[in-house]
């Protein structure tokens, strides 16, 4: 499937292609525009927007676009509910020091951003930040719930 949001991405805007191609459609190709042509551009391209004013994979009730996703495509994994509530206040300005770790996120997202112009180079970069990060979720869940000291 393609899919499109606007350009020059940033936490929602990278978190949200890591997880689309982690755990919805491993196929995924991105495709980016600026803001007022992204609905132009994804009826042309046959491309499901997200993080866009007005998507169903946008910010709603309070949650950013990659809740959203979650909820829309069921995943349930207790790590990546963790991952979502640090990218949430990453995302959010009004909610940045509601997680510890996203004050962090938002920083790393504002410095590849500087060192990557370039979306899909971007993106390829900070995949790993997400791994990274997801992996460490899992651990903070495993210890959680007493599997992992």
């Amino acid at each position: 499937m393609r899919w499109i949001t606007r350009s020059r991405v940033h936490v929602d805007r990278v978190a949200c292609p890591w997880l689309i191609k982690r755990f919805v459609d491993s196929g995924a190709e991105f495709l980016f525009a600026p803001a007022s042509q992204v609905q132009a551009v994804a009826a042309e391209a046959g491309a499901t927007p997200f993080d866009v004013t007005g998507v169903e994979l946008g910010h709603h009730e309070g949650r950013c676009s990659f809740e959203a996703i979650i909820a829309k495509y069921q995943l349930t994994d207790p790590a990546l509910l963790r991952l979502a509530r640090i990218v949430h206040a990453a995302d959010i300005a009004a909610d940045l020091h509601t997680d510890d770790v996203a004050p962090g996120l938002e920083a790393i997202a504002t410095g590849f951003g500087v060192l990557f112009p370039d979306d899909l180079a971007n993106l390829e970069i900070q995949f790993r930040v997400y791994d990274a990060l997801f992996a460490w979720c899992r651990l903070q869940v495993a210890r959680e719930s007493g599997v992992v000291r």
